[in-house]
């Protein structure tokens, strides 16, 4: 079979995946070839084409009698049929239904798609399969060799007498105890091992090449209230600073299908992607959630918003692979899937994202957004809509950020966003059940509603002053970004919407300014009671401004109010005290705006 494949570099890719290299797969299949090494780690942004590179690898490893059967090693069943497929295109045939015990395959089959899960149960029968044929071993996502201790021992036993592997990954590898077979560690600054790619191209090299989409995530806020099981109520404000326990209590609250903050960001990414398919009419958009009934449900409340029914994707469907196969091909609107985005599921259609899911580790949100960035053609752009917590506004300005795995890495602090995720994978292919009691805290969502805070893009944070309402022209200043821009368009684009709204907002403020003034004069009119009230309101809704423009929590602000003007809280302030807070805070505006 081999004989009737012709080379495939350096003249061309492999058949049906592209019609030319990109220049990174040029650089790393020449220092591949160069050095022709028996084992190769690539480390590549999702998106920039590893498949494409590893089966080119393949291809010409084949075709000059380098190796004679092909194996390749995939984190997920749907992944496999995926391999299977673009192999196909290559002119590799492989076999996606392989088990261990199956032992032989086709003669029409070059080789195997198996799972690192698949791998683990019976390592021996894969050991005498490699052993019998030289054989180029590919593991994609390698990382997940290193999820499980027999997963590890089982990749080691099984293809440590094959004659080429070639490790690939594309997200950020963990801090844990349990070294990866075949990767090359070496001592770091601190003496702790770490791994060492032998190729690497990360997203920032990526977006400077086209090869990748970038990507605005834009960030909601909003006021939360829900019940602990003491029976207390407790209310919030999503993306203020709250300890960890109130943080998690705080986005389940917003993303409970029945509040108003999953309607309204769930509208507002509707019009976003309603922006995007004006110049990219298939583009499609993915709703990420926790659990089968948040899945349904949110399913449920797009079909109000748009009118149409989305595909609904759960992790334990047999037709799971089939419903992303169509949608892929389809000019469907929307998809919501139950953590259905392990690395590699291909539907380059995505622009637009929704996270509702409690999952927030490094290694999971790098796979999600990774469904949004593959390119198609230059000037798109993918938008990804976030609650504003902080470990999730963190990883979107990390995105260039390039990790890798350490051995035996000290976790110094429960905050740690590198601490060992030892679960994931598993959590991430398990079948789902609803979550009715996460993390061991009985609570119930009482209220929620939703305000646009901030777009993160290319590390800069842009944004208008004061409380943006959903709905309103100055979250359609964000929304409405045209779906086809270059990067450095974005940017720009961003910079003059923050600057035209920042000079309208400041002659505003100077007229809203003196109605507040009159609105003082007319209170001392009202009964002690009433005039009391309206300073309340007043000095709350001048500090959440105040929040809004520089990012400092409410009782920091009240706080500072306190300390400068004197007296007690404001719930027992006097008429007096209050004015004079309100005064303060007037003045810190309208300096920080000249």
């Amino acid at each position: 079979m081999t004989s009737a494949l012709p080379p495939a570099w350096p003249e061309r890719a492999a058949w049906g995946t592209a019609t030319k290299l990109r220049a990174w797969q040029s650089e790393a299949m020449n220092k591949y070839f160069t050095e022709n090494p028996r084992d190769f780690l690539t480390v590549a942004t999702p998106g920039a084409g590893k498949t494409t590179f590893a089966l080119t690898v393949a291809a010409e490893l084949l075709a000059r009698r380098v190796v004679e059967r092909l194996v390749i090693v995939a984190p997920t069943d749907h992944l496999k049929t995926q391999w299977a497929e673009a192999a196909g295109r290559a002119g590799i045939p492989l076999d996606p239904a392989y088990s261990a015990g199956q032992g032989k395959t086709s003669k029409d089959y070059l080789g195997i798609v198996v799972t690192y899960a698949g791998v683990a149960v019976n390592p021996l029968a894969m050991r005498i399969r490699t052993e019998r044929f030289k054989t180029l071993v590919i593991l994609d996502e390698v990382h997940h060799a290193g999820d499980a201790l027999s997963w590890g021992d089982g990749v080691r036993e099984a293809f440590d007498p094959a004659t080429r592997r070639l490790a690939l990954t594309g997200t950020p590898f963990r801090s844990d105890i349990n070294p990866i077979p075949f990767v090359t560690y070496e001592p770091g600054p601190d003496g702790v091992p770490r791994s060492r790619a032998d190729y690497s191209y990360g997203y920032g090299e990526a977006l400077a090449d086209h090869v990748v989409r970038p990507v605005l995530f834009m960030a909601y806020s909003g006021e939360m209230t829900w019940r602990t099981s003491a029976g207390d109520e407790v209310a919030a404000r999503l993306g203020e600073p709250l300890t960890k326990d109130l943080t998690q209590q705080a986005l389940r609250t917003a993303l409970d299908p029945k509040g108003a903050w999953m309607p309204a960001v769930l509208q507002a990414a509707d019009k976003r992607l309603g922006e995007v398919r004006r110049h990219v009419p298939d583009a499609g958009g993915l709703v990420i959630a926790t659990d089968q009934d948040s899945a349904r449900a949110y399913a449920k409340l797009l079909r109000s918003i748009t009118g149409e029914a989305p595909v609904v994707v759960l992790s334990d469907e047999k037709a799971a692979s089939k419903k992303i196969g169509a949608f892929t091909t389809s000019d469907d609107r929307w998809m919501v899937a139950v953590r259905m985005v392990s690395e590699g599921v291909d539907v380059p259609r995505l622009a637009v994202g929704v996270w509702a899911t409690t999952t927030s580790t490094p290694l999971f949100f790098a796979q999600a957004v990774g469904r949004f960035v593959r390119a198609r053609k230059r000037g798109e752009t993918a938008s990804v809509f976030l609650p504003s917590v902080p470990n999730l506004l963190g990883f979107a300005s990390e995105m260039e950020v390039q990790r890798d795995h350490v051995l035996k890495r000290r976790v110094s602090d429960d905050g740690d966003i590198f601490a060992a995720e030892n679960d994931l994978l598993a959590a991430a292919n398990a079948s789902e059940s609803a979550s009715s009691d996460l993390d061991g805290f009985a609570f119930e969502a009482l209220d929620s509603n939703a305000t646009f805070d901030r777009v993160l893009y290319d590390g800069g944070e842009f944004g208008h002053a004061g409380e943006v309402h959903v709905g309103s022209e100055e979250e359609m200043d964000f929304l409405g970004i045209p779906g086809l821009l270059e990067p450095d368009q974005v940017r720009d684009l961003l910079h003059s919407r923050q600057s035209e709204r920042a000079q309208k907002q400041k002659k505003d403020m100077a007229s809203k300014a003196r109605e507040a003034i009159r609105a003082t004069q007319d209170a001392e009119k009202l009964t002690q009671h009433e005039q009391l009230s309206v300073l309340r309101r007043e000095l709350n809704g001048l500090v959440a401004a105040w929040y809004h423009r520089t990012g400092q929590a409410h009782g920091i602000t009240h706080s500072t109010l306190r300390k400068q003007c004197g007296g007690p809280a404001a719930a027992v302030a006097t008429a007096e005290q209050l004015t004079e807070r309100i005064e303060k805070i007037r003045e810190w505006a309208m300096k920080k705006s000249s």
